[in-house]
């Protein structure tokens, strides 16, 4: 009878413990790569662990199982089941275990027992190959094709568990029983949302980055935590190195910002400009008159004429825009935003990169969260995401669950979400059926509900941690709840510590009995 791997944890301090091993791996992978502006491999965490458990099952000779017993494992944090699926490798991973293992006298199927085995066999295999030149024999003497899965992962994500109960509490993020994938998290400062951000971006990528359908992400970093170097650790988590983190202070992200209309028509051209002049009067919260507004969009038409249609620079929008001005010397609203923003320099004027094809963390915290610069990188890579998921397929589609292609995760979102953001409001439309999804973290749960769009009506998950105000009508819009019911919830968010959050508890509402919510122990990442 074969082994069963269900429930198989990961051992303890794994990236810190193969960290060594992944370096030099990708030494070896990147020596022909290091060209130009190609970006460099990375090893993605399962790739790596299934090389060592591999390694360490094919060495022959009697298993020590003294230590056994005292590999720790990591709490909560699960192989996915397509590691052992994966080129249909589980029956050969039973045999050798089998073999290795038969005289030791230890249960195989208690899957605590062989998590252990498998983290000693992966330790094993790790120390192998970083001794002498064993890695590299084991690399230029490998042979064979890799076979692809073509099925969509399924995205259920661990989290966390309810309560104090041992239950796990998951996040069907792309079955077909499911409307949308989006996430809201509202939580205070202190309140966990960073290592809450942390495990959604891990699950997804542990869950999908080797499988025929990777799940990329764009990070908006306000904080600077996840591209600081101090918390370089942190970038394995999610099958990423530096060489994912996009620093507009240091060079200009490798994309234009603005539409490419050549061959289009100058209607699309006049309707974007209107929109365009729109955005950049709502970014710097001013108030610019009509005659402006006017004087803005024929600038922008201007400049697309003189590129016949490709992409402009905000260079040449500002020239246009003070050659319309009847004194050109003098200062206006659109004018010093338009000089802030070819000054500061934050975009390429070509797209160098694929932005849903890779993954990036944009580095935001040189800039004021609530300025006009921060304010344009988000708005206008959410226009660029816009633009980009219009000329895509609709997302693949197995029956069962969906194709998630890309996640978008904005954190401090209550800077975005403060005036009539349109590309933020058509990506979360246009992603359902195109397999985007956004992940949006802000302070206070009021920030998601304003007069030009409800993101909680729009999210499939609104997460609620720790709250320094709590408002009573989010609370009854979002549960719809009343009297003792509401001050139930509000009791139990005012009494969330860190690292916990309230879910709406969707089993309640279908039976229309039981607590119309649930308390969730967030699983410690980072």
């Amino acid at each position: 009878m074969p082994l069963q791997f269900g429930d198989i944890y990961i051992p303890e301090n794994f990236n810190e413990e193969f960290q060594p091993l992944k370096s030099r791996l990708e030494s070896i992978i990147n020596l022909s790569r290091s060209v130009g502006n190609e970006r460099r491999y990375s090893v993605p965490q399962n790739k790596l662990m299934r090389i060592c458990l591999l390694t360490g099952l094919s060495l022959s000779g009697k298993r020590d199982i003294g230590g056994i017993e005292e590999i720790r494992l990591q709490k909560g944090n699960r192989f996915v089941p397509s590691f052992f699926t994966h080129q249909e490798l589980s029956p050969l991973y039973s045999a050798l275990i089998k073999l290795r293992y038969n005289d030791s006298g230890l249960d195989l199927t208690n899957n605590r027992v062989l998590s252990r085995i498998i983290s000693a066999e992966m330790t094993r295999g790790r120390d192998f190959l970083l001794a002498d030149n064993n890695l590299e024999s084991y690399l230029f003497s490998s042979v064979g094709r890799a076979a692809h899965s073509m099925d969509i992962p399924v995205l259920n994500l661990l989290i966390g568990n309810y309560g104090d109960a041992e239950m796990e509490a998951t996040l069907d993020i792309n079955s077909k029983a499911i409307t949308n994938s989006q996430i809201i998290i509202a939580g205070a400062t202190g309140s966990g949302k960073t290592n809450l951000l942390a495990v959604l971006m891990q699950q997804i990528r542990q869950r999908s980055s080797e499988s025929a359908y990777p799940v990329n992400f764009l990070l908006f970093d306000y904080k600077g935590e996840f591209s600081d170097i101090q918390n370089n650790a942190w970038l394995s988590h999610f099958d990423v190195d530096r060489s994912c983190i996009l620093d507009p202070i240091d060079s200009p992200l490798p994309f234009t910002p603005f539409k490419d209309f050549t061959g289009r028509s100058i209607n699309e051209i006049n309707l974007y400009s209107t929109e365009m002049a729109s955005a950049l009067a709502s970014i710097d919260r001013s108030s610019p008159s009509s005659i402006m507004g006017n004087r803005l969009s024929d600038a922008i038409v201007e400049c697309y004429k003189q590129t016949n249609g490709a992409p402009i620079s905000f260079a040449s929008m500002l020239k246009e825009y003070k050659a319309r001005m009847k004194d050109p010397e003098k200062e206006d609203s659109i004018s010093s935003i338009l000089k802030q923003l070819d000054r500061a320099n934050i975009f390429d004027t070509e797209d160098r990169v694929d932005m849903i094809g890779e993954s990036y963390i944009v580095k935001m915290d040189g800039y004021p969260k609530d300025g006009p610069i921060a304010k344009a990188i988000v708005y206008f890579i959410m226009s660029k995401l816009n633009n980009i998921y219009d000329q895509l397929d609709k997302q693949a589609d197995n029956g069962e669950v969906v194709e998630i292609r890309h996640f978008s995760i904005i954190d401090e979102a209550h800077y975005m979400l403060s005036f009539d953001n349109r590309p933020l409001r058509n990506l979360i439309a246009v992603g359902r059926n195109k397999g985007l999804s956004v992940i949006l973290a802000t302070q206070n749960m009021a920030d998601f509900k304003n007069k030009g769009f409800d993101f909680y009506a729009n999210a499939q998950y609104p997460l609620i941690m720790k709250q320094q105000t709590i408002d009573d009508k989010v609370i009854k819009d979002l549960f719809g709840v009343s009297g003792q019911e509401l001050h139930d919830i509000r009791s139990a968010i005012a009494g969330l510590s860190k690292g916990e959050l309230i879910i709406k508890d969707q089993m309640a509402y279908a039976l229309g009995m039981g607590s119309k919510y649930k308390i969730i122990h967030i699983n410690h990442l980072v």
